[in-house]
């Protein structure tokens, strides 16, 4: 199968001489259908080399990575073995980078590429040599633009976010969360939308990456936090534009992604929370999230059930959570 070299059932270190010896690209598919096809083809446009792509499929049983492979020489495929989670997909799929290539992008499978996006990128990271990483302005299927460029949450401001950010949308600490009042401009931030990301390996390597113990959901939150703690930048390079088609895996099983967003929100809090004087603020925290995954996965299926129903009444329901 072309592109899909395997070594002890992982594909080979990517050295192809056609590929890009700048960056390499890892995306994590999950039976992604047509969304794969499109990440790929406005690739072409996206830089002018033709970069290697890594798909690190997570169990995926529409065959759509397998006739990726298949179809292009530049995309290979690495069977992660089943469902282990964003993070530690990317994980596996890095580790077959040949080290010697500086930059990886990681994205979600359903990204469109805009036209230079990924050259405005690699301009933007020499510019800040201390980036260890960069991502680009994202918008919605709708033209609207993503707030993917925010601010770490502390304890306060992610409480406020995580209960309020659904039910009062302009509430104070959802605002300053997603630094909603910031002007559009390329600066540092906090952290950076995992959905589309440049990396610098070194720093992405010096880090250990993604902390794998995130299935799902705040994995790029504690991955630019990490970053910013070992002297490294998270840089929003606005220039770069790329459409995201955001929400399609935490649709097909709500019940189980929405309750994986609040563990993961509970997870990097009680990281930085770890001391036994902290123990009752850790349980309350826990506690609280677990009643809101409990209220936001019955509203999920309440809709799922209308736009289901027999009598044709459909209402269009979102199940992407408050990320």
């Amino acid at each position: 199968m072309a592109g899909e070299a395997e070594v002890s059932g992982y594909p080979e270190a990517v050295t192809d001489e056609q590929v890009s010896d700048r960056v390499a690209v890892v995306t994590v598919t999950y039976s992604s259908g047509d969304y794969l096809t499109r990440f790929i083809q406005t690739l072409d446009g996206a830089m002018a080399g033709t970069p290697a792509v890594i798909m690190a499929d997570n169990g995926s049983h529409d065959g759509a990575p397998e006739a990726a492979a298949q179809k292009y020489d530049h995309v290979s495929l690495l069977h992660t073995g089943g469902n282990i989670g964003y993070g530690g997909a990317v994980n596996r799929a890095v580790a077959q980078v040949d080290p010697a290539i500086e930059y990886v992008i990681v994205a979600n499978p359903d990204v469109e590429w805009g036209p230079g996006s990924i050259d405005r990128l690699l301009a933007a990271a020499d510019r800040w040599p201390r980036a260890g990483a960069l991502g680009p302005l994202i918008r919605e299927p709708d033209g609207t633009i993503y707030p993917s460029a925010r601010r770490v949450p502390d304890l306060v401001s992610g409480t406020g976010h995580a209960i309020l950010g659904t039910v009062w949308k302009s509430n104070p600490w959802t605002a300053a969360y997603r630094q909603d009042a910031v002007d559009v401009s390329e600066r540092t931030v906090g952290w950076l939308s995992g959905s589309c990301l440049l990396v610098r390996r070194i720093a992405f390597d010096s880090i250990d990456g993604f902390d794998s113990r995130y299935f799902m959901y705040m994995e790029d939150v504690d991955l630019g936090d990490r970053l910013g703690r070992a002297g490294w930048l998270n840089v929003f390079v606005p220039d770069a534009e790329v459409l995201h088609a955001k929400g399609h895996v935490a649709d097909l099983d709500p019940g189980k992604m929405l309750p994986a967003h609040h563990r993961s929100a509970y997870r990097f809090q009680a990281d930085r929370h770890p001391h036994w004087w902290q123990a009752p603020l850790r349980l309350a925290l826990r506690a609280g999230l677990a009643a809101r995954s409990a209220v936001v996965v019955a509203a999920a299926k309440r809709a799922a059930r209308r736009e289901n129903s027999p009598d044709g009444s459909t209402t269009h329901s979102s199940t992407k959570g408050t990320k």
